[in-house]
Formats: structure tokens, C-alpha cells, sequence
């Protein structure tokens, strides 16, 4: 595909990167010639330098023919101004936008074709909310992904000493939790994919994903791990858009604080939030968290822009007693470095936002796409189409679909029913089926299996 992607920032950059090891045409539009000549370098990746709207910046980057614009400048202006200007000039087919205020997304009918023609909209501190949501809902869990409208989860957990299932051999779960439905997906040892076989025995340390109906995934956690008690008290450093749409969802179901240093942004979120306490000061003041009784915190969440801030504020709240830190990370390269020690999970918000948008750079019917491991792996649902004569895997038991290695199917979901994907189960048209890639160079083969051959029209 023949891509140009708006913004060469932190999501243009890592976007550019997933991409450009795909095979695909991509040219990265920025003013800041420094990240474009970075970008040349490190990727062998066209740049253009220029205003991202303009009509003579986007012809120059080729946008009479391209087959996709992605809008991700820092400027939700310039963004949806440049998604109009591909379409009346260039008829560019699709048009992806990154709009971050709320006051353009609550309007009705603004981003149609007739207004602004934005097809896909991107709200990253949505993402990144909701992904932050779910792990608070299941303590204990490293990633809580969701595909079929939220009927099947994809779950990582770390496996401790004293779980039952540690130390035994995949088979003995079934047998273990016969009216539990479940399958692990992959194992990461080390910090190495093995794929799971019934006699893999899972050891200690070991970070499981596994997939189950969401009503089954607390007893399947409950089996590689100690389950821990539900959250009901947590502390947000930062006001951001981030921290108050989580303090917005959590607030009538958790006793939720938020620490603000800007006393003007204090104002606004204490007049915008029901029952969170807002707190005007430093998340890294010891003297503010031993006030605010630090050690009676279930999660201490580090919402803040500033990397360095998030680092140390969690880590002086997990040495003051909070139970859990998650600490949010933009420059990618410090997540591995922190997460595991006193910082418990470590969030990159480029990785959370990329699966969006790689959901519609896919080919074939893919609804849902989850970047993993920092993107070394990806987690996938798509949609079965055809028949026997025109599909690889319709009427197929899943024993006999031909995947490329280092994939696995762990559910289909077919209508309202999960089936956990066991080999005699057999993929009818329009199942949608979730696959877990462990390596990423193998995602066009997972394509491939998913488009309906010509017999099929």
C-alpha cells in the first residue's frame, strides 16, 4: 500500500517503523527536519518537509495516488484540514485522523463525508483510558485485550510460585477446571515466544497470555497466580486528558484522588468531577503522599507528559506503600527497563494506539489488530468469508488450516458463543477468528489465509 502518514512524532514515528518492515510505500510528512532526517536513516523511508495541510506539501509526498492518509500531527486542526484537502483535491480513499478534543468529538455529523470526510478517527488518550480501565478491573494482569465487542478477552499475566498451574504441563488445566473453557495462546520465558504444546509445563516468571470468555478470565488468573483483591482505591498523578477521563470512569465505583500541580487545570477538574478529590501539588512531594495516606492506595496510576516524573512518582509511591504502580512511558525505549522492578506495569501509549491504527492498514476482513511486546508480536481478529472451494479456512477443522509458524488461533467468536479453539472445531463464514503472531514477519501469510479467492465471486 502506498501510505502517508502526517506527524512524525512519537505514534507517526513508531507507525512508520511497523510499516515500513511490511513491504509498504510510506512517506512521512513533518516541519522538523531533524525527525524526518532521523526517520530517512533509521528506516530508508521517504520524507517530505513542509506544513502537513498544505495542498503543495501533500502533492509533493504523493497524495494523488496514495491508497491511505494518516493524519497524526499534534494539532487536531491540522489534521482534519488535511484529511479535506486529500479528499476535494485528491479523492484519497481512506483518510485516518488523529482528534484529541472533546468538543470536536461530541459533535454530531461533523466528520461525515459531506463535512469533514474523516473515515477513521483516532482518540489516543481514549485508547490508552480504556486499556489503563481494564487492568484496573483485573488486578494482576500485565494486558487485558478485548475482541468481539468485549465477549473474548486476551489476558498476560506473570505466573507465580505457589499457582496451581505452575509447574505442571498445559493438558493438566483442562483436567484441573473441566467447566472452564481456555486456551494459552503463548508463553514468553525470558523474554522468548515459546508456543504452547500440551505437555509445555509453565514455570515461574513465565508471562502467559491466555484467552478465555470474559466471564472465565479471573479463574483462569486465579490458577497461574495469587488473584489479587479488587482495586477500590486509587491515586492519579496528573490532570491530563488521560487522568480525568479515568477519573470520570472510575469515580462512582472506586474512591478516587487526583494530584495536579497547575492550579488553574485543579480548578477546572475539581468543577468537571462528581466525587474524585483533586489535590493541588507534586506527585513527587513524599511530604503530599504520606498526608494523602499513600500506603492505603490499591494503584497509584502516573498519568503526567513527563516521563521522568512518571518514573519517580511511582517509585517513591511503591516505596511509601501503595500496593500497585502503573506508570505511563512515551519514550519506548524505557519500558523494559522499568517495568517488573518496583514499577509493576509500564505503559507505552504509542504501542496502545498503533493497534488501532494498524487494524485498517490490514488486507482481509481484519476488525481488530493489538500490538504486543513492545510490536514484536500482534494479536489479531478476522473475519472468516467464502466457502470450502474459496477460503483457506472456512469448513476447516483448525487442526487442518495450514497457519504460517509462530500463530495460533485461540477463539472464534461466532455470534454471541465463544469456542475456544480446540482442534476438531471447525470455522464457519463469518466466525470472527482471533490469532496470536508471535513473530511479526508472518503477518502477511496471516493475511493471505484470510482473503477469499476469486472462485468465491
Amino acid at each position: 500500500m502506498k501510505i502517508i502518514i502526517l506527524g512524525a512524532g512519537q505514534v507517526g514515528g513508531t507507525l512508520a517503523e511497523h510499516l515500513a518492515h511490511e513491504e509498504n510505500d510510506i512517506t512521512v510528512v513533518d516541519t522538523d527536519g531533524g525527525r524526518l532526517r532521523d526517520l530517512h536513516n533509521r528506516l530508508d523511508i521517504r520524507t517530505v518537509s513542509g506544513p502537513a495541510s498544505y495542498p503543495m506539501v501533500l502533492r509533493q509526498a504523493g497524495c494523488e495516488d496514495a491508497d491511505m492518509l494518516i493524519a497524526v500531527t499534534n494539532s487536531d486542526e491540522v489534521n482534519m484540514i488535511a484529511c479535506q484537502v486529500a479528499h476535494t483535491l485528491f479523492r484519497t480513499p481512506t483518510k485516518i485522523a488523529r482528534v484529541r478534543a472533546t468538543a470536536y468529538l461530541t459533535r454530531k455529523g461533523l466528520f461525515a463525508h459531506e463535512a469533514v470526510p474523516i473515515d477513521v478517527l483516532i482518540s489516543p488518550e481514549q485508547v490508552v483510558t480504556d486499556h489503563i480501565r481494564r487492568l484496573i478491573e483485573y488486578p494482576g494482569a500485565l494486558q487485558v485485550l478485548e475482541f468481539a465487542g468485549g465477549q473474548a478477552q486476551l489476558v498476560a499475566v506473570k505466573a507465580f510460585y505457589g499457582g496451581p498451574l505452575v509447574g505442571q504441563e498445559l493438558g493438566f488445566l483442562r483436567r484441573h477446571m473441566p467447566n472452564v473453557d481456555t486456551r494459552v495462546a503463548a508463553i514468553y520465558r525470558r523474554n522468548r515466544p515459546i508456543i504452547p504444546r500440551g505437555d509445555t509445563v509453565i514455570e515461574a516468571d513465565d508471562e502467559v497470555f491466555f484467552i478465555a470468555a470474559r466471564r472465565d478470565i479471573r479463574a483462569v488468573m486465579s490458577e497461574l497466580r495469587r488473584l489479587d483483591r479488587d482495586f477500590r482505591r486509587v491515586v492519579i498523578a496528573g490532570g491530563g486528558h488521560i487522568g480525568e477521563r479515568l477519573a470520570e470512569n472510575l469515580e462512582h465505583s472506586h474512591q478516587v484522588k487526583i494530584i495536579e500541580h497547575d492550579l488553574e487545570r485543579c480548578t477546572t477538574l475539581s468543577e468537571r468531577l462528581d466525587r474524585t478529590v483533586v489535590l493541588h501539588g507534586s506527585a513527587t512531594s513524599k511530604r503530599l503522599l504520606l498526608e494523602e495516606n499513600i500506603e492505603d492506595c490499591d494503584i497509584f496510576c502516573a498519568l503526567t507528559n513527563d516521563d521522568e516524573v512518571n518514573i519517580m512518582s511511582s517509585m517513591l509511591a511503591k516505596r511509601l506503600g501503595a500496593k500497585k504502580v502503573l506508570t505511563l512511558i512515551n519514550n519506548a525505549a524505557y519500558v523494559d527497563l522499568v517495568q517488573g522492578g518496583e514499577i509493576d506495569i509500564a505503559i507505552s501509549p504509542q504501542q496502545a494506539t498503533i493497534g488501532s491504527l494498524l487494524t485498517h492498514v490490514r488486507r482481509g476482513d481484519i476488525v481488530n489488530v493489538h500490538s504486543l511486546r513492545r510490536g514484536a508480536a500482534e494479536a489479531i481478529e478476522a473475519i472468516a468469508h467464502g466457502d470450502a472451494r474459496s477460503s483457506k479456512v472456512v469448513g476447516r477443522a483448525i487442526d487442518e488450516i495450514d497457519l504460517p509458524s509462530g500463530t495460533t488461533i485461540g477463539a472464534i467468536v461466532r455470534g454471541k458463543e465463544v469456542l475456544i479453539a480446540h482442534d476438531d472445531v471447525v470455522v464457519a463464514s463469518g466466525d470472527h477468528v482471533i490469532l496470536f503472531v508471535v513473530d511479526k514477519r508472518r503477518i502477511r501469510d496471516v493475511e493471505r489465509l484470510f482473503q477469499v479467492g476469486l472462485t468465491f465471486f
